[in-house]
């Protein structure tokens, strides 16, 4: 099981990050003289069957597959039946098959009893390599385990199982959490199980200004979540009784509209004001920022810093991720976590200049909070 989530206009893949993370695991089972069948879903069909686009066939992944793999890809329209399996059964030594989107079928995200059966008929033994999907449980990430004889972790799962866990579980301290991020509500079981674990954690995006609200400052026209603002109070009380140095920015990039064109002032975070919003962290914060990830030796960034697809307000993002490479050279281990603070990085150009990069974003962030993945848990035990 594979995550294709791969960005692909109709016809071509225009992305193939995730095509070649699969490539090692894939080809280590094509050489030692296996029959390969390669499943995923692609978007949310949600019980359709659709020919084109985000949600529709993965009829564009073949040839590129079939070039990374060097060798001939045969994909059918459909990931389980009769016919299917004729195809399976078919296979010779070192051949690949590709089945059909998972998500054609309604019961794959209900972890369909029937669909998983049907996976299950056709192999011996199921390799779960999709961490982007770990966090489901859903027929072909899951259920389908219970029908084979056995089920194992391809490479790309045990490398991203390894770092995560490392980072959180045993980590080469000082260990340093940066949170970023619109919402702090999607990121609060992360922050609650990473203040048990961390020594600082540095925290950015839109989320900060409700904190900010918890410590009664104003906070203009900035995104805030009212119903979490208490709550945003006790983390910064349960940080400070365990010694855990949680970081807030001093001051923020603010605009007088959410546009790229819109003016722009610099501001401490006590001088916010009117309809003035805080779209980036500012150049006092980044210092400070700079200091501490200079003092650790493991550091975990999951998030944005501001709203990094505007260039006027990426600066806060795309100097953290140049932080965390100058960081990876000195021999710290650096871990992007899933998201958008992976398309940050990329942007950047400093994906190959981090310890680890992760291919997936709920996973990742349920990881960090301690969660057992169903696609792990299904796994045989080793």
């Amino acid at each position: 099981r594979h995550t294709f989530r791969t960005p692909k206009d109709d016809v071509t893949v225009t992305d193939d990050t995730r095509l070649r993370a699969i490539v090692p695991t894939t080809k280590f089972l094509l050489d030692q003289g296996a029959n390969v069948i390669l499943c995923s879903h692609f978007g949310r069909p949600k019980g359709e069957i659709i020919e084109t686009g985000k949600n529709g066939r993965l009829n564009p992944v073949v040839p590129h597959l079939a070039k990374l793999l060097s060798t001939e890809v045969t994909k059918v329209d459909d990931c389980i039946g009769d016919e299917v399996e004729a195809v399976a059964s078919s296979l010779d030594k070192g051949q690949v098959l590709l089945l059909e989107n998972t998500r054609f079928y309604a019961g794959e995200t209900k972890n369909d009893e029937k669909l998983a059966e049907g996976l299950g008929k056709l192999a011996d033994y199921f390799v779960m390599d999709a961490f982007g999907t770990a966090h489901r449980a859903h027929s072909s990430t899951a259920g389908v385990a219970a029908h084979m004889k056995l089920s194992a972790a391809g490479y790309l799962l045990d490398k991203e199982l390894k770092f995560l866990k490392g980072a959180v579980d045993a980590p080469n301290r000082p260990l340093c959490a940066i949170v970023g991020g619109a919402k702090v509500s999607t990121k609060i079981p992360v922050i609650e199980s990473l203040i048990e674990k961390c020594d600082t954690i540095l925290l950015g995006g839109g989320m900060i200004f409700t904190f900010y609200k918890a410590l009664g400052y104003d906070i203009g026209a900035s995104l805030v979540e009212d119903d979490i603002v208490e709550l945003a109070g006790e983390l910064m009380k349960k940080a400070e009784k365990m010694g855990v140095n949680l970081v807030l920015p001093s001051d923020v990039v603010l605009a007088d509209s959410f546009s790229n064109d819109a003016n722009i002032a610099v501001a401490s975070v006590d001088e916010i004001s009117g309809d003035w919003m805080g779209l980036d962290i500012g150049p006092d914060t980044l210092e400070t920022f700079a200091k501490e990830i200079e003092k650790s030796n493991t550091i975990v960034f999951n998030g944005p810093m501001g709203v990094f697809e505007m260039e006027n307000f990426a600066k806060g993002t795309v100097t953290v991720a140049e932080l965390m490479a100058k960081a990876t050279e000195r021999g710290a281990t650096t871990i992007v976590g899933g998201g958008d603070s992976v398309a940050a990085v990329n942007q950047a150009g400093l994906g190959d200049k981090v310890s680890h990069i992760s291919t997936g974003g709920g996973a990742s962030l349920e990881l960090l909070e301690g969660k057992e993945l169903p696609g792990v848990a299904a796994l045989t035990d080793s």
